[in-house]
């Protein structure tokens, strides 16, 4: 389970603090005392750490458990040189495994329990006194004290981990985050590497400061660029090119290197300083053009901390003046900031499964052979998005998607070619997929059995989504209980004749009414016209209590605004009418998931939506494949209290029938 980068450190009651090991992420094996330590990328470590390996094959359990291996200095602190100088040259040193998770035991797959639950477990489980495993404990809430603790004693950071969070395997998620013990500097640009494969430009920047009259080399950096960025310095950079290494002493580098004059300096952010004065993690945060090199030769190290309240200053020196600036407001600035974008804009998504150099790809993904064929397919030809970006939307999308996907079963809507081609539905996968996805039976009088395909991981995903199915059509309930839905869902479904003002009026006119019954509900766009209202239920209750819940919802509503809505499902009946559609609360019923594409033009996104941004102005159009990860990274996933605790149904009606 991967963690995303944060900022800031916070207090939770729903979240735990641990300390940030600065070492290697290892999960070992342990099968009764024989034992196999991968690392993140499947490298062996078990040779390379015969110490811990040792341990755990002391442990004698039968296991798989997560952890940071960690060399100790002499002052008690990991030092992640001091690991390196191990595996590297063998330099004695002492290893200690901190594990952390635990995410099998005794074949039982554990990934499904909460973080608390599996760490109870892993601690009932820790040998006693064992000089080389260690359980890294935790602290619940305060967040902020823990940090500032952490920072005190030099550690590199804390992990904050969502306490009821399951264990999602191979994606980076926020329901784990990082909170890094960061310091910046101001360092002299000396000269920059050539970029590798697509990169423009150049490579990275050659990193250096003064010692007296001596410039020294502290490193490199390739990372906090855009494209953007890279060109502005590349500029600046074109004049000042020299034939003559700036530095008294040459540094070795991992690729050729044009030299520059040391006149421009910029900001760097790190994590620590070596032994050797060079600067680890470093990340280029900005070019600092109201410095001068020669004035920078006794550059002093910042903490994050003190710079940020250094430019909080500055900023309440300038409004002390005469001017009064005028407040901004903030939600009208999200709205606009996720305006339609031009294709050639597209967000740069960290992880591409499928590259551009191939038509068709076989890629292992949760211990599963998927095989990727047709890869430059235009399946939405007039904005030249092909298949590839398709899957490669989903792949990146995963964090966000599968929790409303997994272990639900599935109607594939499928597309082999693109939202221009024939489409079908196949609800009945009976022989027809492989034999490793899960499947549910269904028997129905009326329509006939059925087997459903169910979503149950990262693999799965990927296989519906390679058969062509643009958007992913989940059941409301999950296999476990299969009768009773997670949610209650308000489909909002206009006609042609209809404008998306009018659906937004009807989305407010719920919100009223639901307000009015205290009852929480979560909005998102349909991805096509129209727009839908979940109701969290916590599967306490069946189909047809969901069913009914929506239809006297939706009768209130009806007496509002009905001069143009309508109850009628009937496409003739309701001509020029929004359909309050409630009839979506049955058993195999669909509609698109949150975060699903739509096969519409624009590849649009069904998009959960703040209440607040449900008035004039919104667009379904503003939220598609090109600007949803720039959303996600301001707002997160807002749609989770729909998978939490559900409403009091019995309180509900009570509340309905007063009204």
């Amino acid at each position: 389970m991967l963690a995303t980068l944060t900022d800031e450190p916070f207090d939770d009651t729903g979240w735990i603090y641990e300390i940030k090991w600065d070492g290697y992420r290892a999960v070992s094996y342990l099968n009764k005392g024989s034992v196999e330590i991968l690392s993140r990328n499947n490298l062996s470590f078990t040779q390379k750490f015969k110490e811990v390996a040792e341990a755990l094959k002391a442990w004698n359990i039968n296991a798989v458990i997560d952890g940071e291996i960690v060399a100790m200095n002499d002052k008690g602190v990991a030092s992640f040189q001091q690991l390196q100088n191990f595996a590297n040259k063998g330099e004695s040193t002492h290893l200690i495994y901190y594990v952390f998770d635990i995410i099998w035991l005794d074949g039982k797959d554990l990934t499904n329990l909460t973080l608390l639950e599996r760490k109870n477990i892993l601690q009932s489980l820790m040998p006693e006194d064992d000089s080389v495993i260690k359980y890294s404990d935790h602290i619940e809430e305060k967040g902020t004290a823990f940090f500032e603790l952490a920072t005190q004693r030099g550690l590199e950071g804390i992990m904050a981990k969502k306490s009821d969070s399951t264990y999602t395997k191979n994606f980076r998620t926020k329901l784990w985050l990082k909170i890094k013990n960061n310091k910046r500097l101001e360092a002299i640009i000396c000269g920059f590497t050539q970029g590798r494969k697509s990169r423009k430009h150049f490579g990275a920047l050659v990193l250096g400061k003064y010692e007296g009259d001596q410039l020294i080399y502290i490193g490199h950096t390739g990372t906090g660029f855009n494209d953007k960025n890279l060109g502005e310095v590349e500029k600046k950079l074109a004049p000042l090119v020299t034939v003559k290494t700036p530095f008294s002493k040459k540094p070795k580098t991992n690729m050729p290197v044009t030299w520059v004059k040391p006149r421009l300096v910029c900001e760097i952010k790190f994590s620590e300083v070596t032994d050797e004065g060079i600067l680890r993690h470093p990340v280029f945060m900005g070019l600092r053009e109201d410095k001068e090199a020669k004035n920078e030769m006794n550059v002093e190290v910042v903490d994050a901390d003190e710079r940020n309240n250094s430019k909080s200053k500055i900023k309440k020196s300038k409004k002390s003046g005469s001017e009064n600036p005028k407040p901004e407001n903030s939600q009208s600035k999200k709205n606009s900031k996720y305006k339609t974008q031009n294709a050639e804009h597209k967000t740069q998504n960290s992880k591409q499964l499928l590259p551009s150099t191939s038509k068709e790809e076989t890629i292992n993904i949760n211990n599963h052979e998927l095989k990727f064929t047709n890869l430059d397919k235009l399946y939405w030809p007039d904005e030249k998005i092909t298949k590839r970006d398709m899957l490669n939307y989903y792949y990146n999308i995963m964090p966000y998607i599968l929790p409303y996907m997994k272990d639900r079963p599935q109607s594939l809507n499928r597309f082999p070619n693109g939202i221009k081609g024939e489409s079908f539905y196949q609800k009945n996968v009976s022989g027809k997929v492989a034999d490793w996805l899960t499947t549910y039976d269904y028997k129905s009088a009326s329509s006939g059995d059925k087997k459903f395909l169910v979503c149950t991981d990262e693999a799965s995903l990927m296989y519906i989504a390679s058969l062509g199915c643009i958007e992913m059509n989940p059941w409301h309930s999950r296999i476990q209980h299969a009768e009773n839905p997670d949610w209650c869902v308000v489909d909002l479904d206009p006609d042609d004749n209809n404008t998306f003002e009018q659906v937004i009026k009807a989305a407010q006119a719920v919100k009223k009414v639901l307000d009015a019954i205290d009852v929480p509900a979560y909005p998102k766009t349909s991805g096509s016209t129209g727009m839908h209202i979940y109701i969290p239920l916590g599967a306490k209750y069946s189909y047809e209590q969901s069913k009914l819940l929506a239809e006297l919802i939706v009768n209130i509503v009806y007496q509002d605004i009905s001069s143009f809505t309508s109850l009628e499902r009937n496409l003739s009946k309701r001509k020029g009418k929004i359909y309050l559609d409630f009839l979506q609360n049955r058993t195999i019923q669909t509609i698109a998931a949150p975060y699903s594409l739509r096969p519409k033009p624009g590849a649009t996104v069904s998009t959960p939506l703040d209440w607040s941004e449900v008035k004039k102005g919104l667009t379904i159009k503003q939220f598609n494949i090109n600007t949803i990860f720039d959303r996600l990274k301001d707002v997160g996933d807002i749609f989770k209290p729909v998978l939490e605790k559900g409403i009091d149904l019995k309180k509900t009606l009570e509340k309905i029938n007063s009204l």
